[in-house]
């Protein structure tokens, strides 16, 4: 076999261990029925009704890469919903990175809540809308984490960076590896309003949908990590950053779209803002 034909391969092999197919890179892990896996593995849809939600996990575990998903919300009165969407590790100290999709009454936005999490600690919400209406088509959200840092994004555009600072003595998630999960769940206690709206169980069932999973990144499998025997080169997004202009869209989604962020909650933290808000 020629270099060049054994290369070709090989990066055949690389695009293809990517672009998953739900039937051979997911468990539906709950619900009960609810979620489904269809169009021979191209398509799944997560069910709310007023007995359960459901949910789903990759079959691996990643310690860094690059996740996206297209999602299409669920539409009309979503209130008292809440889709998700976020990387998690195992344990009572876990790490995680989340989305989580806050539903609404009919023609009011949908709320877009992220987070990091560290050895069990969080409290680093910021909360935007979105500039389109997301129940209408499916678009794509992506969760880039590598060593440096992590990249929030929707259809390309960053909405939010969370940076390793762990000179400044602020916790990053870096080893403990991560598995994607997504949910659909009632939460009307909480997420319109503060649970002042409520679900309204006669627009039941609820469903979200998904496509095009794809996960470029360093499978941990049995403690090792499937990144150590590639070449750099085609783990381009664990050295990825901002350039100048994902840096001026990032600005333009916080200037515009941000709608509650806990680096400026200064009653929330009497004692002084977190080290990381304080960052250049």
């Amino acid at each position: 076999m020629t270099t060049s034909l054994l290369l070709s391969l090989l990066f055949s092999f690389v695009i293809l261990a990517s672009a998953a197919n739900f039937n051979q890179d997911i468990d539906v892990t709950w619900g009960d029925g609810r979620g489904k896996i269809l169009e021979n593995g191209n398509l799944l849809t997560l069910t709310l009704d007023k007995f359960s939600g459901s949910g789903f996990q990759s079959k691996n575990q990643y310690l860094f890469g690059k996740i996206d998903m297209n999602i299409k919300l669920v539409p009309g009165n979503s209130a008292g919903t809440v889709t998700t969407y976020y990387l998690r590790s195992e344990g009572s100290t876990w790490d995680e990175i989340d989305f989580e999709f806050l539903g609404n009454l009919s023609g009011d936005p949908y709320i877009v809540h992220t987070n990091v999490y560290t050895q069990g600690k969080g409290d680093k919400e910021q909360q935007f809308y979105l500039w389109f209406d997301p129940t209408k088509d499916f678009h794509t959200y992506s969760l880039l984490w590598n060593p440096q840092r992590i990249i929030f994004s929707v259809d390309g555009t960053p909405i939010r960076e969370f940076k390793n600072l762990e000179s400044m003595g602020v916790a990053f998630p870096k080893s403990q590896p991560m598995r994607v999960y997504s949910s659909l769940w009632n939460a009307d206690d909480w997420a319109t309003r503060g649970g002042l709206v409520k679900t309204d169980w006669s627009k039941a069932p609820f469903t979200a949908a998904y496509r095009n999973y794809k996960a470029d990144a360093c499978v941990w499998s049995s403690g090792k990590s499937s990144c150590s025997s590639t070449l750099p080169s085609q783990n381009s997004w664990l050295s990825q950053e901002l350039d100048i202009t994902s840096q001026e869209r990032l600005k333009w989604v916080q200037k515009n779209y941000m709608i509650y962020n806990y680096c400026i909650d200064a009653k929330r933290f009497p004692q002084g803002l977190p080290k990381e808000c304080t960052a250049p």
